[in-house]
Order: C-alpha cells, then sequence, then structure tokens
C-alpha cells in the first residue's frame, strides 16, 4: 500500500474541498492518506510517504499563499528530486499563470509531476471534484 500525503492551505474551503477529493481519490486507489496544512508538515516528513500532493489558490498578482504555504514549500523544496507528486488549487481571477510557474519550479526541483496540476475557478464544480479524484488516483 502506497502512502501519500496531502498538504494544503485553503483561505475560503475551496482548496480544502480540492484536497478532500485528491484525498478521496488516492484511498479509493488503495493508498494511506493524511491530510496537512502547512503548520503540520515539514520536510522531515517527505521520506515517509511515497507521493505527495500539494494544494494552494492563487493569491495576490498570481502567487501562493505566502504567510504559511510558500516558507513551507520552500523548505520541502530541496528533498522533491524524483519524489512522485502532484499540485492543485483554486484561483478567482487571472488564468492560471501561478500554477504554471509553480510546475516550472517542481520541475527545476527535479520532482516527477505524476499528473496534470488542477485548477478549479473558486469552488471546485463536478468536473473539478472529478479531476481532483483522478490526480489522487494518479498518486496512488
Amino acid at each position: 500500500m502506497s502512502k501519500v500525503a496531502v498538504v494544503f492551505w485553503s483561505g475560503t474551503g475551496n482548496t480544502e474541498a480540492m484536497a478532500n477529493k485528491v484525498a478521496e481519490g488516492a484511498k479509493e486507489a488503495g493508498a494511506e492518506v493524511s491530510l496537512f496544512t502547512p503548520s503540520d508538515f515539514n520536510p522531515g516528513q517527505i521520506d515517509e510517504f511515497d507521493a505527495l500532493a500539494f494544494g494552494c489558490p492563487s493569491m495576490g498578482s498570481e502567487e501562493l499563499e505566502d504567510g504559511e504555504f510558500e516558507p513551507m514549500f520552500q523548505s520541502c523544496e530541496p528533498k522533491l528530486s524524483g519524489k512522485k507528486i502532484a499540485l492543485f488549487g483554486s484561483y478567482g481571477w487571472g488564468d492560471g499563470e501561478w500554477m504554471r510557474n509553480w510546475e516550472d519550479t517542481c520541475k527545476g526541483d527535479g520532482a516527477v509531476l505524476v499528473h496534470d496540476s488542477v485548477i478549479c475557478n473558486n469552488e471546485p464544480d463536478a468536473e473539478g471534484e472529478a479531476q481532483c479524484v483522478e490526480l489522487g488516483k494518479a498518486l496512488a
């Protein structure tokens, strides 16, 4: 059984809803899943998991939330080389630039993106929920 961590930050609940669907998909595919907020996760835990999903909404001018999530993620970056990961998040404006930049960062870190990133405009609709479930299954 693979072990999957779903690490997310959510200000309005939209990205949290996505995280729950990612976890659901990974569980359906047989993985043992742990959900974390940025304050509950640190780089020392990365080796405990076979795969990780990181979720963060677009903030400001299409960037990661910089109070909790971004510092936690930056501390994890040195341990992502060769690691199976997936990214997801919600947005209220823009065109997904924050996700494309984040994907580029992860690829530069040597991470293995196992699924296309999932972005949802505000609250995930049925299609967005289904994409999150598939993302979770890909991690398992």
